[in-house]
C-alpha cells in the first residue's frame, strides 16, 4: 500500500511538471495558444481528480454501494477525461463550452450516489466543475452550474438515501451554493474585467488614423456594440464648425450600415437634456452620476422617456463625450440588461477615446491643408508635363489623318487612335481636376472603376467583371488607393498575359476590405511566382497583406487591407 501512494505521489508530481512546463511556453495573454494552454491545463486537472477518484476507491473499497457498477462510473470517467485531454493536447485552441461541464457533475453525482450519498467523499468535485464555468464563461455560466450542482447532489443523496439524512443533505446543498455563488460572482467579475481591458486597449489603438476620423468613429462605435452586445449605437456629435452630426450605428449581425446625417440644434436638443456631463442609465427609472461624483442619484425620469422613445427602445446607457470644442454624447440600447456599471464603463471609455479622436481629426486637418496645397501643385505640373504633351500629340495625330485622305487604308486605325487620344485626354482632365479639388466618395470609386474596366475592354478587348456586392463601406482616403491598386492590377493582365476576361471582387472578410484580382488559367506552362512591386508598396503602406496565388495556371492576388 505504502508502494501505491509512492506512486501516486510521483505520478501526481510528474503531472503537475509536466502542466507546468506546457503553460510556461506559452506566450502572452489574447493568443490562442494561450486559450489551448487554458484547456490543456483545466482537461489535465479533470485527469488528475478521475484518477485521485479512482486510488481512492482502489484504496477504501468499502465507501462503495454498487460493487463492479462503481469500477465502471470511475473508470468510464477517468476514459472520459484522458480522451479531452488529448483532444487538449493535439488542436491548439480547443473550445470547451459549458456544457462539458455539464457533463462533469453528472458524473460526479452518480459518484456521489455510488459512494453513500451525504458521506460521500467525492462531493468537492463538484467545486472544480463551477471553478471551471465561471472562470472561463462567467458569472451566468457559473451560478447556472452552481444550481445544477445542488440539483444533482440533491437528488443523487435522495435516491441513495431516502430522507434518512436530510439534515446533513441540507447542510451539503446549502455549502454548495454558498460557495458555488461566491465562485460564480468571482469568476464573472474576472470574465468582465478582462473583456473591459481588451475593449480598452482596442479602444486606444482605435483605427488607422490614415482613413480619417469618421472611419474611427464607425470603428469606435461597432466595438461598443459588439462589447455590450447591444442593438444600436447612436453618436451625436458638434464639429468645429458648430454643426451637428448623427451617427447611427446597429449591431454588426444586422449587416446594416451606418448612417451619417446632418441635423440643426432644433433636432439634436431632446437627445441633450440629460446635462452637460451626466453619465445616465434608464431601464424605466432614470439614474445619473455627473463628471467627478461617485454616487447616483434620479434624474428626470420623462426626458429619458422621451429620449428612449427616440430610440425605440425600453433601456439604453448613454455618457457625455469630453470634446474641448463643441459637445456631444453617445447612446447605446441593448436588448440585455444594462446596468450602473456598464453606464460607468461607457464613460470611461469616452474620457479615453475621444481625446485621442479629438487629436487625430486636428492632425487630419493639418495634413488636410497640406495635402490641398500640394494637390495645387501637382495638378498644375500634371496639366503642364503630361497632359499638354498628349493634346500635342492629339493634334499631329488629327493633321495626319486630314492629310491621309479617307480612301487611305490607315484611315480606320487613324480615326481610332484620334478617338482613343481624345477619351485619354478627357479622363486626364477629369482625374486632374478631381485630384486638385480633394478627396473621391466611394459612390464616385465604383463610378470610376467601371469607366476604367469600360475602356480597358474597349482599349485591350479584354473583359472585365466588377463584383462590389458585399463591399463595405469604402471611405474617402481608402477610395483613391483601391483605384490605383485595381487599376496597376488589370493593367498588369493587360500588359502581361494573354487572357481574354479578368474578375475584379470587393468584398469584406473578417474586417477588412478583400481585393481579389484574378485572370483564368492560361496556355502553356503555369505563370512563374512574381510579386508585383507597385501594388505590393501601395498595400504595405496601408498596413494590407498581398498573397499571390498562380495554382492552376491561373494569376489571383488577394490583398486585404484593414477597413
Amino acid at each position: 500500500m505504502r508502494w501505491l501512494l509512492n506512486r501516486a505521489s510521483s505520478l501526481s508530481y510528474s503531472f503537475f511538471s509536466l502542466l507546468s512546463s506546457r503553460a510556461s511556453a506559452v506566450p502572452g495573454p489574447g493568443t490562442s495558444v494561450t486559450v489551448g494552454a487554458e484547456a490543456w491545463m483545466v482537461f489535465g486537472m479533470r485527469m488528475l481528480l478521475s484518477i485521485s477518484a479512482l486510488l481512492t476507491l482502489y484504496i477504501d473499497a468499502s465507501i462503495v454501494m454498487a460493487g463492479a457498477w462503481s469500477w465502471l462510473i470511475f473508470g468510464a470517467y477517468m476514459l472520459h477525461s484522458l480522451v479531452l485531454l488529448c483532444v487538449a493536447r493535439f488542436r491548439a485552441g480547443f473550445w470547451h463550452g459549458p456544457v462539458i461541464y455539464w457533463v462533469d457533475i453528472g458524473w460526479y453525482g452518480l459518484m456521489v450516489y455510488v459512494s453513500g450519498g451525504v458521506p460521500s467523499p467525492f462531493f468537492t468535485l463538484f467545486f472544480f466543475a463551477i471553478l471551471a464555468a465561471s472562470f472561463r464563461h462567467g458569472f451566468e455560466a457559473g451560478s447556472r452550474l452552481t444550481l445544477g450542482a445542488a440539483a444533482v447532489v440533491t437528488a443523487a443523496v435522495l435516491v441513495a438515501e431516502g430522507f434518512a439524512a436530510v439534515h446533513m443533505l441540507l447542510l451539503r446543498a446549502t455549502f454548495l451554493l454558498a460557495l458555488g455563488y461566491m465562485i460564480a460572482f468571482w469568476g464573472g467579475l474576472l470574465v468582465d474585467q478582462r473583456r473591459r481591458l481588451a475593449l480598452l486597449r482596442d479602444v486606444s489603438r482605435l483605427s488607422n488614423p490614415r482613413f480619417g476620423v469618421q472611419h474611427t468613429l464607425d470603428s469606435l462605435m461597432g466595438k461598443i456594440l459588439r462589447f455590450y452586445g447591444g442593438t444600436t449605437c447612436v453618436l451625436v456629435m458638434q464639429d468645429s464648425g458648430g454643426r451637428w452630426m448623427f451617427n447611427t450605428a446597429h449591431h454588426p449581425r444586422s449587416s446594416r450600415p451606418v448612417s451619417h446625417n446632418w441635423a440643426d440644434d432644433m433636432q439634436v436638443a431632446p437627445l441633450l437634456e440629460l446635462g452637460a456631463g451626466a453619465t445616465v442609465l434608464y431601464r424605466g427609472s432614470a439614474l445619473g452620476m455627473e463628471q467627478g461624483e461617485t454616487g447616483w442619484r434620479e434624474i428626470d425620469a420623462e426626458a429619458c422617456a422621451r429620449i428612449a422613445d427616440l430610440l425605440d427602445t425600453d433601456a439604453f446607457i448613454s455618457a457625455a463625450l469630453p470634446l474641448r470644442k463643441g459637445a456631444g454624447r453617445i447612446f447605446v440600447t441593448a436588448a440585455a440588461a444594462l446596468r450602473r456599471s456598464d453606464a460607468t464603463f461607457l464613460n470611461h471609455i469616452v474620457q479615453q477615446a475621444f481625446p485621442v479622436i479629438e487629436t487625430i481629426n486636428l492632425l487630419d486637418r493639418l495634413a488636410s491643408d497640406a495635402a490641398f496645397r500640394e494637390r495645387q501643385t501637382i495638378a498644375r505640373d500634371l496639366h503642364d508635363s503630361t497632359i499638354q504633351p498628349y493634346i500635342g500629340l492629339r493634334h499631329a495625330v488629327a493633321a495626319i489623318r486630314s492629310r491621309a485622305g479617307n480612301d487611305n487604308p490607315l484611315t480606320a486605325d487613324l480615326d481610332r487612335l484620334l478617338a482613343m487620344s481624345t477619351d485619354v485626354i478627357g479622363d486626364m482632365r477629369e482625374f486632374a481636376q478631381r485630384f486638385k479639388s480633394g478627396r473621391q466618395q466611394e459612390p464616385e470609386l465604383l463610378i470610376a472603376l467601371r469607366r476604367q474596366l469600360g475602356q480597358i475592354r474597349s482599349f485591350y478587348d479584354v473583359d472585365v467583371t466588377l463584383d462590389a456586392a458585399r463591399a463595405p463601406v469604402i471611405h474617402d482616403r481608402m477610395a483613391a488607393e483601391v483605384f490605383q491598386i485595381v487599376a496597376e492590377g488589370v493593367s498588369n493582365i493587360c500588359k502581361h498575359t494573354r487572357a481574354r476576361s479578368a474578375r475584379v471582387a470587393l468584398a469584406e472578410d473578417d474586417g477588412q476590405l478583400a481585393i481579389d484580382i484574378a485572370n483564368p488559367a492560361g496556355e502553356g506552362a503555369a505563370p512563374a511566382p512574381f510579386v508585383p512591386k507597385s501594388i505590393a508598396g501601395r498595400v504595405r503602406a496601408l498596413g494590407g497583406t498581398l498573397a499571390v496565388d498562380t495554382a492552376d495556371g491561373r494569376t489571383l492576388l488577394r490583398i486585404r487591407v484593414p477597413a
